[in-house]
């Protein structure tokens, strides 16, 4: 089968969004289909741009290449899932939460003009439209599904995707806490810095670029080398990093998905989420394969110190997220999008 995987790409930015798409297109070619990635630049401020790159997709002719057929599309995110094809599937990473969730938030980006209002409702509009084409929707979450249904009136089948395939493996803990994420401050590693001014003995690693670090480095000055930030870790030094650490520490807010719980659980590594980190909830259970706790810096400094004091506990909710992550697979998920 010829299969087209289309995902938009924000330049010089790459995350687990980016990292999906080019598994996904390997695993398809590893089962002998044709497979390409098709993706498009992406901008989606100011106002109404998001609109624009949405049109853009929109415009994109996939009913055939070099004059032959594309049997599949499968769209992963907004605005991608715009496309238009007879055979479209959309396994929907996550929508465009500015015009839904995060709407009238600090994560917002629309605010009260009349303008504004209106190109928010046109993405709903739109989503509708798109999503309703799809011959299946797909959510890569529970969480994901649930704001299909509560929001547009979708429903979509929950299918998780395996993390990025590197050689996981697991070592003996050196007691510091791993942070694997984008410095943004939706992903809130600032309260795992906070953690740390409470309890001296904690020592953090922070992997990642993004528009917080700056301030998050601010906020870690004079901690006398309790956190340490890395940058973009390599394949090689994140799976050294996973091995190495006492835990791995995720609680964005709210979040879709969340490949970093799998990547610790592969790693043999709990984890560390509050109570409202969304996805990643769906994996990490309290006191079975991490801590959950409150989205409080003492309340992630009391589970890092616990996890340091019982290392016997730690290492066996790891090992039962390992046998979550484990499960997923990406046979199970090529055998549900090409049935």
């Amino acid at each position: 089968m010829r299969v087209a995987v289309c995902a938009p790409q924000v330049p010089f930015v790459r995350g687990g969004a980016e990292l999906m798409a080019d598994d996904l297109v390997a695993a398809l070619r590893a089962r002998g289909h044709d497979a390409d990635l098709v993706t498009m630049p992406f901008k989606w401020y100011p106002g109404a741009r998001v609109l624009d790159q949405a049109f853009l997709w929109r415009l994109v002719d996939l009913t055939e290449s070099d004059g032959v057929p594309i049997d599949r599309v499968i769209a992963t995110k907004f605005p991608a899932y715009c496309v238009r094809h007879p055979n479209k599937v959309a396994w929907v990473l996550h929508q465009f939460r500015q015009a839904y969730d995060y709407d009238r938030t600090e994560l917002g980006q629309f605010d009260q003009s009349p303008a504004d209002r209106a190109t928010r409702r046109a993405v709903e509009r739109l989503d509708a439209v798109a999503l309703g084409e799809a011959r299946h929707v797909f959510a890569t979450s529970a969480n994901v599904a649930d704001r299909l249904r509560r929001f547009n009136g979708i429903e979509s089948t929950v299918l998780p995707h395996p993390p990025q395939s590197l050689p996981y493996r697991e070592s003996e803990p050196e007691g510091f806490v791993l942070s694997v994420n984008r410095l943004d401050r939706a992903k809130r590693i600032d309260l795992l810095i906070e953690a740390a001014k409470r309890e001296p003995s904690l020592r953090v690693v922070i992997t990642g670029e993004g528009p917080d670090r700056d301030r998050l480095e601010r906020l870690a000055a004079g901690l006398n080398g309790q956190v340490r930030f890395v940058g973009r870790a390599g394949d090689d030094e994140l799976v050294d990093l996973y091995a190495r650490s006492l835990a791995v520490y995720y609680a964005p807010a709210d979040e879709d998905f969340g490949m970093v719980p799998y990547e610790a659980f592969l790693s043999g590594k709990p984890v560390v989420t509050a109570r409202d980190a969304g996805g990643p909830l769906e994996v990490v259970h309290d006191r079975e394969t991490g801590l959950v706790v409150e989205p409080e810096p003492e309340a992630v400094a009391r589970a890092c110190a616990y996890l340091a004091a019982h290392a016997d506990e730690a290492r066996a909710w790891g090992h039962a997220g390992r046998a979550i992550a484990e499960r997923v697979t990406w046979d199970a998920c090529v055998d549900a999008l090409l049935p």
